[in-house]
Order: C-alpha cells, then structure tokens, then sequence
C-alpha cells in the first residue's frame, strides 16, 4: 500500500510538484490532490500531528492518487518507522550533517539487504499482514522514497559523498536553514549562500542525483526548473489557505459595514 508515483516520475526525469501540509486534515490533502499535486509533504518538524493523524493524511493522499512523503522530526528510528509502517512513500529527513548520518537514514528506511529497518510487514504498508512479507519488503525497499536535507554547511560540504550514496533520491535544498548556517539568517539569495547552492547544485548534476527545493512564486519556479530542479514543494497549504483567505477578503472588503456601500 505504497504510493510510487512521485519516485517512479523522478525516475524519468520529469518534474513533479508537491506542498508541505501542515495542517491536520484528510479534507484538505483530498483538495490539494483533486486539485493536481503529485505529492504532499506532511510536515512533522515543523507542525504539531499524532501518528494517527499522520497515517489518515497518508490515506487521505492515496485516496486521490498522490504520494506522500512524511518530514521526519528527527532522524530517529522510531520516526522513520512510524511514518513508513504507515504507508508512507517516503520520508524527508532534516537536520542532518554528514553522509554518514544520510547512510544511517537510509539503513532505516529500508529492509535487507539494502538496510535495517525495522522487521513490521503487519502493518498499514504491508496491507496489514494480507501481503506476502517477501513481497512487501521486496516493495518497500523498491518503492520507498528518501530525501535529505542539505541545509547547513557541514552537510553542504560533504555534498559529494552525500550523492555517491546509492539508494539516496533527492537532496533537499533548505535555503533558510542554510542561509542561517552561513551567517546570513533569512537572507537566502545573500551571495555566500547562493554560492553553496550552487556547488550543491552542480554535485548533484555531476553525480545525476536529484535534488529538492521550495518555490514561493512562478518565476522562482521556472528559474529552479532550468536549472534542473525536478522535485519542488509549492509553498504550503498554510501559505495557500492563507494567501486564499486574504485575496477573498480584499474582494469583500469595499462592501463590508462603514467601508463603502452596497
């Protein structure tokens, strides 16, 4: 019960569109499918979920044909666990700073031979014990998504030995965490930490590695597009909601009481 469609894509080298969620509701992830996402980012660093709710949003995604890829708090095993056993296409590991603790992620996330994850074919992934274990691992380890973040400059610097490791998909460029790391906090275009994105940039393109960032706006989207990027979050659905709610109050606001008539 794994959604393979955004690692499949990559696979071809086409570009695929996702969001973070960060808000606890199967309606809204049913809307950003029905809407044309690829995938969902269900963002557990940043935004409060239980592993219940994780799981229906996980549900919620497949419903409507899109994947969905769980951000990780941590990159402990308990985390990577709940959010696979769950059914999850993959997961998005923040905070790291080596290729070495990548490799460990990756030991996690996948079964032997490729890994270690933890042995629980019985579970929401496994089709709850109905598939056959050999089968569900043999999926699993084939299907499961992994992406790291790269965003502080330990990680940046060991970018190569990073993207030499085989069963890593995407690295996740984090402008604002690096920009903070070089000494620039929340000046992400700030020309050292431009500079680091494109060394990051052009070992993933050495190694034919994929890698991730956000975009916030369509010409930052076309500009990521060209220089290669093919696994992009599109803002939130937070910022989306947001952006949404103010643009219908800006319609109202000439015909709300005391503004304006009728």
């Amino acid at each position: 019960m794994i959604n393979s469609l955004v690692k499949r894509r990559l696979e071809k080298g086409e570009v695929v569109i996702g969001t973070f969620v960060k808000f606890a509701s199967a309606n809204l992830v049913e809307m950003i499918g029905l809407a044309g996402f690829d995938f969902i980012i269900i963002d557990t660093e940043h935004a409060n979920f239980t592993h219940g709710q994780v799981e229906d949003l996980i549900r919620a995604a497949q419903l409507v044909g899109m994947s969905a890829i769980v951000r990780t708090g941590d990159a402990s095993e308990a985390a990577i666990l709940h959010a696979l056993d769950s059914g999850a296409s993959g997961v998005q590991v923040p905070s790291l700073g080596s290729a070495t603790e990548a490799a460990t992620v990756i030991r996690r996330a996948k079964y032997h031979p490729l890994g270690e994850r933890g042995w629980a074919p019985g579970c929401r992934a496994g089709d709850y014990a109905f598939t056959p274990a050999k089968t569900y691992i043999e999926q699993a380890n084939r299907d499961t998504l992994v992406a790291v973040h790269v965003e502080n400059a330990r990680m940046a610097a060991d970018i190569d030995a990073l993207c030499a490791l085989d069963q890593l998909d995407v690295a996740f460029i984090g402008t604002g965490d690096l920009s903070q790391s070089l000494g620039h906090p929340g000046e992400p275009d700030h020309p050292d930490v431009a500079k680091v994105v494109d060394e990051v940039v052009a070992a993933c393109a050495r190694a034919g590695k994929h890698y991730g960032v956000v975009a916030s706006s369509p010409d930052g989207l076309k500009a990521w597009v060209e220089r290669g990027a093919r696994y992009i979050a599109w803002q939130s659905d937070m910022i989306m909601y947001k952006n949404a709610l103010k643009a219908a109050v800006d319609k109202v606001a000439p015909f709300r009481a005391g503004r304006g008539e009728v």
